[in-house]
């Protein structure tokens, strides 16, 4: 009797301990199987980080030019050039989303647009001399759009083995900050005498830009150089600012409320970019 009880112990405890290192044999396995699954899955997208120049070439016939040839008229003796180039950098990430299909994300800050002109000159609207007269505008923003690789698109297994042409559209959202001469006149929208002194000229406007680009494989630590012909379109029309009367005041290419100036920086765009391609 006390055999089969001891016989059924031991037994009792073999199926135990056997249960026990199979449960834990079954929770390794599935622990396993999970991150192999999670790692197959978080693997299978191609991705590239990209730095940027651009240089856009802005529309000649805009109403900074405008501007800038009625306001030299006012000066005694100098002349505000003209907008015709901007030059930015940026940076962007994408991912290929699908076979031949990518979306990108980035966001790009211009270099000062405008000048700085050294001397005193009369300035007739005020009467005055203005020392060093500035006009200089800065310009931000960010972008996304979606790209197809229409020869020889990257894979997921070989990245960019060769020459690989695309065309895509993007959109964007910008902001633009625009600061003058404290004496400039400038034109109050309103009927009532304006209060407080010159800040900077401000707007916000989108963006919508359609690019042609290729991007080719160099051999300097797996880097891919790209290039962009593009056309963006880019204009700020409500650019002003508000004085202590919550009343808008904004600058005129001819003093009058119709020659309001909009600045506008829509042109034909190139850029040299640097790429890296991973899995990720």
């Amino acid at each position: 009797m006390r055999f089969k009880s001891t016989l059924l112990i031991l037994l009792a405890l073999i199926f135990t301990l056997s249960s026990v290192a199979t449960a834990n044999d079954t929770e390794e396995e599935l622990t396993n199987k999970f991150l192999q699954r999670l790692e197959d899955k978080h693997t299978q997208k191609l991705t590239w980080l990209s730095g940027y120049f651009s240089l856009n070439r802005i529309n000649r016939d805009n109403d900074y030019n405008k501007f800038a040839n009625y306001e030299s008229n006012n000066f005694s003796s100098t002349q505000l050039s003209w907008l015709d180039q901007s030059k930015s950098f940026g940076i962007e990430m994408g991912v290929i989303f699908k076979e031949k299909y990518a979306w990108s994300l980035g966001g790009e800050y211009s270099l000062k647009l405008g000048e700085d002109i050294t001397g005193s000159y009369l300035y007739n609207p005020s009467g005055t001399i203005v020392d060093n007269p500035s006009s200089k505008i800065s310009l931000y923003g960010f972008h996304t759009g979606v790209q197809y690789y229409f020869y020889n698109a990257p894979s997921l297994t070989h990245k960019l083995t060769s020459l690989a042409l695309r065309t895509g559209i993007s959109v964007g959202y910008y902001q633009v900050s625009w600061d003058l001469w404290s004496e400039y006149s400038n034109l109050n929208l309103a009927t009532a005498t304006p209060t407080g002194s010159n800040t900077s000229f401000k707007d916000t406007a989108p963006s919508i830009e359609i690019h042609f680009g290729a991007d080719y494989p160099t051999k300097i630590f797996g880097l891919a150089l790209g290039l962009d012909m593009s056309y963006l379109y880019l204009n700020f029309n409500q650019v002003s600012w508000y004085n202590t009367q919550n009343e808008e005041v904004v600058a005129s290419f001819d003093g009058t409320s119709d020659g309001r100036v909009d600045l506008n920086f829509s042109g034909v765009r190139g850029k040299v970019e640097i790429k890296h391609f991973f899995n990720w």
